[in-house]
């Protein structure tokens, strides 16, 4: 089926901030659309957002040069194209942009663009959307599909929650549940166990942007002590039933070659703030940590993945972008062994597709990643089925766009039933083993 139209149009994230929804019409009754989010913690090697920057409007982040250039660039050149035909799509994109970093055009027009032409291609070919994002993953049509186990936000801080601790989310892992929709009740039940534990404190149960409590804690080591005490309420085996993830975004703090934590008052080094997390990780059932050190400390990503034995997931967001050339490196390294997946970092479908392979192929790990500021689709959930990588990182089960993406996957599992199964999570942790 053709591309009969491509129109665009400027509306609100989570943060409240714009963003572009493109959408695809394939006739004149049959139209999908596509949303873009966007970070707060962002890598240098993203590809750019373009903003209009204009003060008076939305505090320069308005959008509509982005809506433009889908209006009378891409869409001009994209009609009457095979909306099926994703690469071709997404190859022409590249190609009207015409850089390395999709700056003329802008990775947040183009993505919108192709997550449009993705999900309309699922109903050209009257697929589900996840049975179609398979399809063009190249997934084989008789193998069960995967339900990713899924790294739950339950404390924010850093540039999600200000005041909080200075690392930027503290997650747990439902690693013994049985099945999605088990994993999400253990994780629900979990978190409502720490909000009463913050009350206690005193501490307001406000929310960081994904989702997250947000208590001004004394110590980047209590979110820890206190996630184990919310277990231990909930009646979960820590390390075995539920186990404990960080992503400190690690590049935030990272000033003139140090470590900045401010809740403890001290610079570490690269070594110091890799021995930090070999300490954390042998007395708390850590068993993932994404971006530990700035996105350039190539030797401090080695060093960590090295002394936690390769137990633990050390997984590169900033650190890859998303960008195969940056994943190659990696590898070449031997730095992490686990890749977080933005599409937005990168630009298009197609890429972000590439890049799954690559890390797969290369006996990585991936994640499937929203971004502190969604939209209202559920995208990452289908994507993550679709793609089989095994787990999914949506943030925590509050806010409406978070809680969205947890309600797809069950809703993905029940359609399934039998069809499919719940990823087995491939470390085992230091402090466990």
């Amino acid at each position: 089926m053709d591309i009969f139209q491509i129109t665009a149009q400027e509306l609100l994230d989570s943060r409240g901030n714009p963003t572009v929804e493109a959408t695809v019409h394939l006739d004149r009754y049959t139209r999908v659309s596509g949303m873009v989010p966007s970070g707060a913690s962002t890598g240098k090697y993203e590809a750019v957002e373009l903003r209009d920057n204009e003060p008076q409007r939305y505090r320069g982040k308005g959008v509509l040069k982005a809506v433009r250039n889908i209006n009378g660039i891409i869409a001009p050149a994209l009609i009457g194209h095979d909306v099926t035909d994703q690469r071709g799509i997404d190859q022409k994109m590249i190609e009207l942009d015409g850089t390395e970093n999709k700056s003329h055009l802008g990775a947040n027009a183009i993505l919108a663009v192709s997550i449009a032409c993705l999900r309309a291609g699922a109903v050209a070919r009257r697929m589900q959307f996840y049975e179609y994002v398979a399809d063009v993953f190249g997934k084989p049509a008789r193998e069960p599909f995967t339900m990713p186990i899924p790294l739950i936000n339950v404390l924010n801080g850093g540039k999600h929650a200000i005041g909080s601790s200075d690392f930027q989310e503290y997650m747990i892992v439902p690693i013994g549940a049985p099945t999605f929709a088990e994993a999400t009740r253990w994780a629900a039940e979990t978190f409502h166990e720490l909000k009463g534990i913050i009350r206690e404190r005193g501490w307001p149960t406000t929310v960081g942007d994904e989702g997250g409590y947000a208590p001004p804690v004394e110590s980047n080591e209590e979110p820890l002590k206190l996630i184990m005490q919310a277990l231990e309420r909930a009646g979960h085996t820590p390390g075995e039933d539920i186990a404990i993830a960080l992503d400190p975004a690690a590049s935030e703090l990272y000033k003139d070659g140090k470590y900045h934590l401010t809740k403890e008052g001290m610079s570490l080094t690269s070594a110091e703030m890799v021995d930090l997390f070999v300490d954390w990780a042998g007395r708390y059932p850590i068993i993932s940590i994404e971006d530990g050190l700035d996105e350039e400390d190539w030797d401090g990503f080695a060093l960590l993945k090295d002394k936690t034995q390769n137990k633990v997931q050390i997984v590169g967001d900033d650190l890859f972008a998303t960008n195969p050339q940056r994943v190659r490196i990696g590898i070449e390294k031997n730095v992490a062994n686990c890749v977080l997946i933005k599409a937005n970092q990168i630009g298009t479908i197609t890429e972000t597709l590439d890049t799954v392979h690559l890390a797969l192929d290369n006996g990585l790990t991936a994640i499937v990643s929203h971004r502190s500021g969604e939209t209202e689709m559920p995208f990452e959930a289908d994507f993550g089925v679709g793609t089989g990588v095994g787990q999914v990182k949506i943030g925590s089960v509050s806010r409406s766009e978070r809680v969205a993406e947890y309600n797809e996957l069950m809703r993905i599992e029940r359609h399934l039933g039998g069809r499919s199964i719940l990823a087995h999570f491939p470390f085992t942790g230091v402090a466990k083993a």
